[in-house]
């Protein structure tokens, strides 16, 4: 039997496929799918006490843990909703009312949330000014909801990172390009070079943590680095279901660090047949040069083998981070860990 298949007195419920069924609606992210399967579980659970329930969902949400390699999106969503279970009040006439209360709850903060990308929109559109210039990172659904309401209503311009591995970059700018939105793609390696042209950087979040840093697809780190250096503001937009009681103080202690990361192969690699090598006699001439460079751009790629020994996000500290918008408001990072405890404290 799968690891994702939980037993209890009510049959065999796959989690894992129930997760995984509800994120194929494209407006429901990591947190709120885990919010949702965790809600279903609840509706086939027969458990009989609290303490019963809890155990469940606490195994449920450790099932949805192991079977993700990036589960920071996903935790954020089991956290809050178990810590929402613990703390309803117990006022229903039997337990399995307050079973079916906690069922219509967890549906209703789905439906809700889906909600908070147009009030962060909203509230981001108060820091953009016409003629903007606007660097971004990757692909967020958060970040183009905003992005696509700027269009609507002001001049803005946008240059948007290429976010090797995936290339999500290129996603953004084809929607972008679609709406009419000015819009350029960066190189990874030149978001240097482009940061003086640009009047806010604008990011998404796969996590915004208890220390009011941010957890994001890699490179957004450095990209706050730099605009910090350039004294130019670092924008992170998250739903506030995305913050989570994580406190990492480097890049190592997320959860998605695993010892192969970074790592050095034990023995050489050989060769790689597919890709070209210039001998010492070959010779390239400078009317030749760009045509070898695209050539070898199309062939010298990472293999998966290599990609999968770097890391899909990275933590931004709190002191590189301007403000965060959130459905809660505009928050600095120090706000947002004021919010944490108090949402987890009741």
């Amino acid at each position: 039997m799968s690891n994702a298949v939980l037993k209890d007195d009510s049959g065999d419920f796959d989690i894992w496929s129930t997760y995984k069924s509800i994120l194929n609606n494209q407006e429901i992210s990591t947190p709120l799918a885990a919010i949702l399967a965790l809600t279903e579980l609840i509706r086939k659970s027969h458990a009989g006490t609290m303490f019963e329930l809890v155990k469940a969902l606490n195994d449920g949400a450790k099932v949805l843990n192991e079977q993700t390699p990036n589960p920071i999106g996903l935790n954020a969503g089991c956290e809050l909703f178990i810590a929402f279970v613990t703390l309803f009040p117990h006022d229903s006439v039997s337990f399995s009312d307050l079973k079916r209360e906690l069922v219509k709850q967890g549906q209703e903060y789905a439906e809700e949330a889906l909600t908070y990308r147009d009030k962060i929109a909203q509230l981001a559109l108060g820091f953009i000014k016409d003629d903007s210039v606007i660097l971004t990172h990757s692909y967020s659904r958060v970040v183009m909801k905003t992005l696509l309401r700027a269009h609507e209503r002001k001049r803005i311009s946008v240059y948007v990172t290429e976010a090797r591995p995936r290339g999500l970059g290129l996603r953004t700018y084809e929607e972008l390009t679609a709406a009419g939105v000015p819009c350029t793609v960066v190189l990874d390696s030149a978001v240097s070079y482009v940061m003086d042209k640009v009047d806010f950087v604008l990011v998404g979040s796969e996590a915004v943590v208890e220390s009011g840093g941010l957890i994001n697809a890699v490179g957004s780190n450095q990209i706050a680095i730099i605009a910090k250096a350039a004294n130019i503001p670092f924008y992170a937009l998250a739903e506030s279901y995305k913050f989570h009681r994580l406190f990492p103080l480097s890049q190592y202690d997320l959860p998605t660090h695993k010892p192969n990361i970074l790592s050095f192969p034990l023995t050489p690699r050989t060769p790689n047949p597919d890709i070209p090598v210039q001998t010492k006699n070959q010779s390239i001439s400078v009317a030749d040069k760009n045509i070898s460079t695209s050539i070898s751009a199309q062939t010298r790629c990472m293999s998966h083998e290599q990609v999968a020994c770097n890391p899909d996000v990275d933590y931004t500290r709190p002191h590189l981070i301007t403000l965060v918008f959130s459905d809660v408001g505009s928050l600095t990072p120090e706000g947002v860990s004021q919010y944490l405890v108090g949402m987890f404290a009741g």
